[in-house]
C-alpha cells in the first residue's frame, strides 16, 4: 500500500476493525517514511462472469438498476432497493464463492424481491426463469397464491373444519 502523502511503498498497520456489516475491514496505517496516517478499507473481491465471458466486479448498483426496472410504477423506494441489493450481496458472499455467473445473481434476487413486491417479482422472474408462455405466468401466480400468508391461513382453517 503506497502512502498517499509521499508515495512510499510501505506502511504499518496501527489498528484494524471490522465494519458494521462484517463484510470489510477498516485499517489505520502509518507511513514509516513521512509519518502520515491514513485509512484503508479491505473487502473480499466478488466477481461476476457475464454471458460473454467477461469478468467484472460485483456491483450493488447494477442489482438495484435491474430490480428498479421491475419495480417501475410499484410502491418500492430507493431504500427498499438498497436493502434488497445488500441482502443479495450478503447471500452471495455466504456461498463462499469468489466468482459466479450473472444468471446466479438474477436467481439470488428472486426471493428477496418476492418478499418486497409480488408484481415486481413476476416481472423479474419472467426474465430470469425464462417464461415463454402464459402457462409459466399462471404457474408462478398459482405458487404465489399457495405461499401467500392469507392463503396459508385459509388452508389451515379449512383443514381444522374438516
Amino acid at each position: 500500500m503506497h502512502c498517499p502523502f509521499c508515495r512510499h511503498s510501505d506502511s504499518r498497520v496501527i489498528d484494524s476493525r471490522t465494519s458494521d456489516d462484517g463484510l470489510s475491514i477498516r485499517r489505520r496505517r502509518q507511513c514509516p517514511q513521512c509519518g502520515g496516517r491514513f485509512t484503508t478499507v479491505e473487502t473480499a473481491s466478488l466477481n461476476v462472469i457475464k454471458r460473454s465471458g467477461v469478468i467484472e466486479p460485483f456491483s450493488r448498483e447494477k442489482v438495484m438498476s435491474g430490480v428498479r426496472k421491475a419495480c417501475q410504477g410499484r410502491p418500492v423506494t430507493e431504500g427498499d432497493l438498497a436493502v434488497l441489493a445488500q441482502t443479495v450481496e450478503e447471500s452471495i458472499r455466504q456461498t463462499g464463492t469468489s466468482q459466479l455467473d450473472a444468471n446466479e445473481i438474477g436467481l439470488a434476487i428472486l426471493q428477496p424481491l418476492r418478499e418486497l413486491d409480488e408484481v415486481a417479482y413476476l416481472r423479474f422472474a419472467s426474465v430470469y426463469q425464462a417464461f415463454d408462455s402464459l402457462e409459466d405466468f399462471e404457474a408462478a401466480i398459482a405458487q404465489l397464491r399457495l405461499d401467500h400468508p392469507r392463503a396459508r391461513g385459509e388452508r389451515a382453517a379449512a383443514s381444522i373444519l374438516e
